[in-house]
């Protein structure tokens, strides 16, 4: 082997999708008929780790609490929904054409990528002051002049019913969360359940994306991780919880270095965003440091984390406050998942637009009042996976490995005859597989060389190969191979279960 260099994370976004595709992680959507932008299809090794993503964010946040329930709600909703919301009037990424050859672009992303400079908090008309000024062109031709900046709504919009019309309107979800806000009151009413609670729901949503890119971080067709956790307003602060995290501390790109046009970071606890007002509540900093935590924990590194505190020009216009929680990716610090303080926007909307009421009732009061959204931890299940694939990726020497934390990883436990022509090995491999099998998610393959095999199995995480070898049928024991250390250990066929349960976890 040469000598062991180490280079992480992977160097380029392309170089990832590459690998996706060869080792059956991803695949291109409707490649067969050419490929439709901004959709991706997740192959065998892809949906098992997308699966455990799912799984072990429904057990942190859903099963293993008992202040928070889920739902699973339609995809397709009635478009008074996205009119209350906000959505059909404000819900808009602003839109730039090439008049050579008309290729269309988000114009906050051409700012961004040719000048530097942020420019998600710019206004339409800055934009094109900005295009103008610095005399912009289209970077797919290099000539072409573009048209002014226009709003361009994201929302997918379908018909109900056997005929098309306004009546019929319908739209594909734009978020996960609204299927939330409008079945509170059900959720209220049938869970017993009490404030402050949250309301969980993952599932698929939808954005017509101008200018889909960096494989799957910016996509048409993704799914989401949503809580949204509900308060008395006057309450906020009432957090049991909080001085457990309020010492833990956490990177922070502040709006105030932001306005400077700095990057600077500042180290501050969880406990200070509350103290210093940079988030509303306690139990805004309690779930943003649940949140955070939950991705240290996933084996994404706290170097390549930090929370970036959304300027006042920039927040949503349902949004109290917001922390997005950023990922440095191959192409730079983007966001992974974030974090608003809804306050009461969205329960109001509703119940103004729907005309029912959503209030709650205080018994010691005798007063009704409408829940506050204290936080809202929102994560994309696609991101997630891009980043841990990002964060897990590592040239070693002469091989690659894909370093997953083992509860993560496709495939557990790989299991290899040492000859694939020996009936009597490959009797007994098979017999050490059908028992991990029921234990522990397994691959079999009978090819005849094991370094090869290793090295395969390195290569899309599986933390543990075993070899059946001759010595195996005479003393019932079998190779088992560490995938980071590469160490090799002789283990009885009896103790393979145990040893494995704790190698793994």
């Amino acid at each position: 082997m040469n000598k062991s260099q180490t280079v992480q994370p992977i160097k380029s976004i392309d170089e990832l999708a590459s690998f996706c595709k060869r080792r059956g992680f991803v695949y291109p959507g409707s490649e067969l008929y050419g490929g439709l932008s901004g959709f991706w299809d997740y192959g065998p090794l892809g949906v098992e780790l997308k699966n455990k993503i799912k799984a072990d964010w429904w057990k942190r946040f859903v099963s293993d609490r008992d202040d928070v329930v889920g739902i699973d709600g339609a995809i397709v909703n009635n478009q008074q929904i996205w009119v209350a919301s906000g959505h059909v009037g404000s819900f808009a990424d602003v839109l730039v054409d090439c008049k050579r050859c008309g290729t269309k672009h988000r114009a906050d992303v051409l700012i961004n990528d040719i000048l530097t400079i942020p420019a998600d908090s710019m206004t339409v008309e800055q934009m094109k002051e900005t295009i103008s000024k610095n005399n912009i062109k289209c970077p797919a031709c290099k000539k072409g002049e573009l048209t002014e900046p226009r709003k361009f709504n994201l929302l997918f919009k379908t018909h109900v019913g056997a005929v098309e019309g306004e009546k019929s309107a319908a739209y594909l979800r734009g978020e996960t969360c609204q299927t939330i806000f409008v079945n509170f009151k059900n959720v209220f009413d049938t869970a017993r359940v009490k404030l402050p609670f949250g309301i969980a729901q993952m599932g698929k949503a939808f954005r017509n994306e101008i200018a889909p890119r960096d494989f799957l971080f910016r996509s048409r067709e993704f799914e989401q991780m949503e809580l949204e956790f509900f308060a008395d307003p006057r309450k906020l602060d009432d957090c049991p919880e909080f001085e457990k995290i309020a010492k833990k501390k956490v990177s922070v790109l502040t709006a105030a270095e932001q306005i400077k046009k700095s990057q600077n970071v500042t180290e501050m606890t969880f406990g200070e965003l509350a103290e210093k007002v940079y988030v509303k509540s306690k139990w805004h900093a309690y779930w943003l440091c649940q949140h955070y935590d939950w991705l240290l924990e996933l084996g994404i590194s706290a170097e390549n984390l930090r929370l970036r505190e959304h300027t006042k020009d920039e927040l949503s216009h349902y949004a109290v406050a917001t922390f997005d929680i950023e990922y440095k990716f191959p192409f730079g610090w983007k966001e992974l998942g974030g974090q608003a303080d809804r306050g009461q926007f969205d329960l109001t909307q509703h119940s103004k637009f729907s005309k029912k009421d959503l209030s709650c009732f205080d018994e010691e009061t005798k007063q009704r009042f409408i829940p506050y959204v204290a936080a809202e931890p929102s994560q994309g299940v696609d991101r997630a996976f891009l980043a841990l694939l990002a964060e897990a990726y590592t040239i070693d020497g002469d091989r690659i490995v894909l370093k997953l934390k083992p509860k993560l990883a496709p495939v557990q436990v790989a299991v290899f005859p040492l000859l694939k022509n020996d009936e009597k090995l490959l009797k007994f491999a098979l017999e050490v597989r059908k028992e991990l099998k029921e234990k522990f998610i397994t691959h079999y393959e009978e090819s005849g060389n094991i370094g090869k095999s290793y090295r395969r199995q390195d290569e899309i995480g599986t933390p543990v190969c075993i070899t059946v070898d001759f010595d195996s049928l005479k003393k019932k024991d079998v190779t088992v191979r560490d995938r980071d250390t590469m160490k090799q250990t002789r283990v009885k066929v009896k103790d393979l279960e145990k040893y494995l349960k704790e190698l793994i976890n």
